[in-house]
């Protein structure tokens, strides 16, 4: 596409992402107008090619799509306080973490003011932003989405709509984002231990990443045994995994790691056990989880 047909673009926040974010939409040609509370960081992004917007009431009338990235919505709401003006008819888009309720109040904030709205979460890290096979999605107005879409689409290859509920990007951030830090901190220990051996965290590496790979071929099963209800044909049981609470306390006291992190899973596991999911696919601890009340 010509460039003067391209979507002019602002970014209000210039963090690693928000740069990324920039960086990305100079490349591929958009008119690039950035804004940022400290100004020093639009300097490298105007090498480039960006317009560094005076205030951020300049940087939202600059363009039709006016993508912020900031670290919550209190944030965004806050930074664009002063450009609440400008807002009327442009497409406002956020890229913050915040929950679904966060997202609702920020869509009420934003179409109050008379902006179209489009709440979305990048699944990847900043170097990764503009690459092909990179995610982000997308919960709100489907006229913006449809609208822009090509242009969102420098930012991800995989771009998707989840549906016109704004709060839908926010929902699914944190459903999906649960599985982050226990992952981690699961990968931490294991590097714990195996330095109190002598060996180096990087041994695990290639390990770990196929015990990913299975878990990521089992999901689509969980799923389906969640969706149905269905959990009397176990691959694992709760009650293997039961097993295993006396094997992780010992690795601790072996290899002297704080393994206590583990407590509240271990909790859930032997509630699980006593609301009568014992010889059930471990995925039955969602019926816990949905009701702890009932376990207690």
């Amino acid at each position: 596409m010509p460039e003067d047909r391209l979507t002019p673009v602002t970014v209000i926040g210039l963090g690693s992402m928000g740069t990324a974010l920039a960086e990305a939409f100079i490349k591929a040609g958009h008119r690039t107008t950035v804004w940022n509370r400290t100004t020093t960081k639009a300097a490298p992004l105007v090498a480039m090619g960006a317009e560094h917007a005076a205030s951020v009431e300049d940087a939202v009338a600059a363009s039709p799509l006016v993508i912020a990235c900031l670290t919550t919505y209190d944030d965004t709401r806050e930074a664009l306080e002063p450009a609440t003006a400008a807002l009327g008819g442009r497409a406002l888009v956020t890229l913050n973490s915040g929950s679904p309720a966060g997202a609702r109040q920020m869509a009420a904030w934003a179409v109050g003011y008379g902006a179209r709205f489009l709440d979305g979460a990048i699944k990847n890290v900043p170097s990764a932003v503009g690459a092909p096979d990179t995610l982000l999605y997308y919960g709100g107005d489907r006229t913006v989405f449809d609208e822009f879409e090509s242009t969102l689409k420098v930012l991800g290859g995989d771009t998707v709509h989840l549906g016109d509920d704004a709060d839908l990007a926010a929902l699914y951030e944190m459903a999906v984002g649960g599985t982050l830090l226990p992952a981690l901190v699961g990968f931490f220990q294991g590097a714990a231990a195996v330095q109190a051996r002598g060996l180096a965290a990087s041994t695990l590496v290639p390990f770990t990443a196929k015990w990913l790979e299975m878990i990521n071929s089992v999901l689509p099963i969980f799923a389906q045994e969640i969706d149905s209800g269905d959990y009397s044909k176990p691959m694992s049981s709760v009650n293997l995994f039961v097993a295993g609470i006396t094997y992780d306390e010992e690795l601790g006291q072996e290899a002297n790691i704080d393994v206590a992190w583990q407590a509240p899973l271990h909790e859930l596991l032997r509630r699980a056990v006593a609301a009568g999911h014992g010889e059930h696919s471990i995925s039955a601890l969602v019926e816990v989880l949905k009701q702890p009340e009932r376990m207690a």
